[in-house]
């Protein structure tokens, strides 16, 4: 019984001693006590514990909640688990759920997902993106299964991503070598030159080249390090327009070599950097104090492809420059997807998958020359060789020992 009476000495010196004292579980399925205060009659206890249990329902029992407020307690659950990035396109993408919004989620049924569907379908936005969103509602559905114990699963079983045949995959651009020597002909200030040079040489992605700081370049070993990302969201804490960020993937930390002509280029600007005042090895290697913004590269890149007469391509795209020049000069997969910071050799594989194409012809050539040679023996007339006579005793023998290979762990790989 939850309403019970106090003895005289625990009650009030005004008489009151009828109270309320109940057990119940929360919405993480922790047990709780409530204590309620003393009243003077049973029937007041009594009306107290109906109200106190209506509350306890509607903390308990979120069928009543709308999507609205599921997708804000995602975010909220959320703030402290992703990176501020993951948080950035979470409230581009929520824009995009707005007709779900004031839908209660224990009415949500499939009629709703496809006129939202429909609704999507409707945006100018890629499939890719629409499938982006499409996967952030999944889980915010699997957070509300998860923590609010709602059931989706006569929807979220009949749910299908986006799909269009007719749209046109984008054509991946990027610069060849000369394209690349043109294109960098027209700049000449050092600090874009290193910046550029790093883009289309080292493959790095805009942030990590943005995060790169001299502690990172190491001159004696002639390699640079990858180990952090400037991301374009403002970081309240500091009141900076960016955010200082760890690498994509745990992959995304790599060690890369860097050409001659590149190092030489990079210590020319060490020295010049080197003279400003307060200058330490913090400082950004494409910057100073602060990282060169997002914006600037871009506009530079813009600026200088039209002055080269050559085709303004994304900052991106000179990863992908990077990427199509290892594997037309025949580099291992596997290295590749390394020096770019892959997670899987799968992802490089479907990224440049039709770079390869081209080298499928010597594939086919090399088959062919060695179906030439079997045929070639073939045709061969064989004929005995002449016996030759061996003189065991006057031939040395020597001790002969296997060659030991030892293979590096997979962290301590250094391309």
């Amino acid at each position: 019984m939850s309403i019970r009476q106090v003895k005289n000495k625990e009650a009030t010196k005004d008489g009151r001693s009828w109270l309320v004292d109940l057990t119940y579980r929360d919405y993480l399925g922790k047990i709780k006590r409530y204590h309620s205060k003393k009243f003077a009659t049973r029937r007041e206890a009594k009306d107290h514990e109906a109200e106190y249990k209506t509350q306890i329902k509607n903390m308990t029992d979120f069928s009543d909640l709308t999507f609205k407020e599921l997708i804000d307690e995602h975010y909220k659950y959320q703030q402290d688990k992703v990176k501020s990035t993951t948080l950035y396109n979470y409230k581009n993408m929520m824009v995009y759920l707005e007709p779900l919004l004031n839908i209660k989620l224990e009415t949500f049924n499939i009629r709703h997902y496809e006129m939202w569907r429909q609704y999507m379908n409707t945006k100018d936005i890629s499939t890719r993106y629409k499938n982006g969103v499409y996967k952030y509602l999944k889980a915010i559905m699997n957070f509300g299964t998860k923590w609010y114990d709602l059931n989706f699963i006569k929807v979220y079983n009949k749910m299908t991503n986006f799909t269009n045949p007719n749209e046109r995959k984008k054509e991946m651009l990027f610069y060849t070598p000369t394209e690349f020597q043109k294109f960098l002909s027209v700049e000449h200030d050092l600090k874009y030159i290193c910046a550029f040079q790093i883009l289309f040489y080292c493959g790095l992605r805009a942030g990590e080249l943005r995060g790169l700081t001299w502690k990172d370049i190491n001159f004696n070993r002639s390699n640079l390090s990858v180990n952090k990302n400037i991301t374009k969201v403002a970081d309240q804490s500091t009141g900076k327009p960016y955010t200082v960020s760890t690498p994509k993937t745990m992959s995304s930390y790599r060690i890369i070599p860097i050409p001659n002509f590149l190092l030489n280029d990079l210590e020319q600007l060490y020295n010049q950097c080197s003279s400003y005042y307060n200058f330490n090895d913090n400082w950004y290697v494409i910057g100073d104090v602060n990282p060169l913004s997002d914006y600037a590269l871009r506009d530079r890149k813009t600026k200088n492809a039209f002055k080269a007469g050559v085709k303004d391509i994304r900052v991106h795209d000179f990863r992908h420059s990077c990427a199509s020049l290892l594997i037309d000069n025949g580099a291992n997969i596997t290295l590749v997807a390394k020096y770019l910071g892959h997670s899987k050799i799968d992802e490089t594989l479907n990224t440049y998958s039709h770079m390869y194409q081209n080298r499928l012809e010597n594939i086919v050539q090399i088959i062919e020359n060695q179906n030439d040679k079997l045929l070639e023996n073939k045709n061969n007339v064989y004929t005995e060789p002449e016996a030759t006579i061996i003189n065991y005793e006057d031939l040395e023998f020597e001790d002969e020992e296997d060659d030991e290979i030892e293979e590096k762990k997979e962290d301590d790989f250094v391309l």
